[in-house]
């Protein structure tokens, strides 16, 4: 079956360990789709970083975990959520990392930016001195301006597909009264903007190559974080294994 890499997103980690307690970013999905025969490992790149920076880190995480991965040389399908498409699509453009990786699929992904991302940077400019104060104390928070509309519009003259490489997306929406209070207000001005949203990022800009649907979920479900009172699906992890199966079957079909 297909090694998968699972690439996480802003503010996301790898599996974190703790004796006998271990937490993932991806909640529980990796182990389901691990436990239907895959080799699957979860990347653990920089936080806040730029994109440059974490498709920099992603590339060293897949080609250490390569061995184990892929020890007969197969390719990938690697899976990432949120700002960890726009890592991957760099990383299979710019990095040589094309030949490892059979598909992507980019799981409600600002391919086009956020109109959130947008109001916080005009926001942390006026209050905060922008991106400036943060380098001052040493955080690096590039990602927060990778992520404006106008730096994606950038990134997508700058950043092809990757030749041989198969691309899908999926979306994720709900209305503004299913996703969780703190992230209402960035529903609003996402909705007003982009339209259809989960919360972050909308329907329009998370399309990207072959669109397999929209996920009735917020931004945080779906990666298993159920943060809204009842949220129409339960665990999502089924939909990841639809996802994949459909994508094996289009590799099968050609």
């Amino acid at each position: 079956m297909v090694p998968i890499v699972m690439h996480h997103g802003l503010f996301g980690f790898g599996n974190l360990k703790a004796g006998p307690i271990e937490i993932s970013y991806f909640h529980g999905i990796d182990r389901a789709i691990a436990n239907r025969g895959h080799r699957v490992i979860v990347s653990r790149v920089h936080p806040t970083a730029g994109v440059e920076r974490r498709a920099r880190e992603l590339k060293e995480s897949i080609l250490t975990n390569l061995p184990f991965l892929s020890p007969r040389g197969e390719k990938l399908l690697l899976i990432a959520h949120s700002l960890g498409g726009l890592d991957a699509r760099f990383m299979l453009a710019h990095l040589d990392m094309a030949q490892h990786v059979e598909a992507l699929l980019t799981i409600t992904a600002p391919h086009r930016g956020s109109a959130y991302a947008d109001y916080w940077m005009q926001h942390l400019g006026r209050h905060l001195g922008g991106q400036g104060l943060m380098k001052l104390l040493g955080l690096d928070v590039q990602a927060l301006g990778d992520l404006t509309t106008d730096s994606c519009q950038r990134f997508n003259e700058t950043v092809p597909d990757a030749p041989g490489v198969r691309y899908y997306s999926i979306s994720a929406a709900c209305p503004q009264l299913q996703v969780p209070p703190f992230a209402m207000h960035s529903h609003k001005i996402v909705f007003k903007a982009e339209g259809e949203n989960d919360g972050l990022v909308s329907v329009r800009s998370s399309r990207w190559g072959q669109h397999l649907g929209v996920w009735p979920a917020d931004h945080f479900h779906t990666i298993n974080r159920r943060f809204a009172q009842n949220p129409p699906i339960t665990d999502i992890s089924p939909h990841y294994i639809n996802a994949v199966r459909q994508i094996e079957l289009d590799s099968q079909s050609q």
